[in-house]
């Protein structure tokens, strides 16, 4: 099945420069249905409101860390199906083991690339 590029994509991110980041790279990979967040409790409100296909976000961030906005995407019916991947600068195996328990799709260690990008969302939606 081909991953459809129109795809509702939600970014969330507490620094603007890497949502950029993050959005530009997803266009270059052709995904043209990207929205942001600038933290996970705008994030939530977000999901609640509106149904994505997929979410990325940022592990550090206040009010709602990432892991905490993946743990109530995960415990919402509504929304418990939405693939999610976290980014983090920190690559502690406590971190990956909490995240992995907490429901996460895939995990990405900053600084990275486009490559790693397409790389971690091709191991969660298919190839594109």
């Amino acid at each position: 099945m081909a991953v459809d590029m129109n795809m509702r994509i939600l970014i969330v991110d507490d620094f603007k420069t890497m949502l950029k980041i993050i959005g530009s790279s997803l266009r270059q990979l052709g995904f043209k249905n990207i929205e942001e967040a600038l933290d996970g409790a705008a994030a939530y409100k977000k999901i609640q409101e509106s149904k994505y296909d997929l979410i990325l976000s940022d592990w550090n961030m206040q009010p709602m860390t990432g892991l905490e906005l993946l743990k109530a995407v995960r415990s919402n019916p509504a929304s418990k199906h939405i693939p999610m991947i976290l980014i983090t600068a920190e690559s502690k195996p406590e971190n990956i083991i909490a995240a992995k328990q907490a429901g996460v799709n895939n995990y990405i260690v900053k600084p990275f690339n486009t490559n790693t990008l397409r790389d971690k969302l091709i191991a969660v939606l298919g190839n594109f």
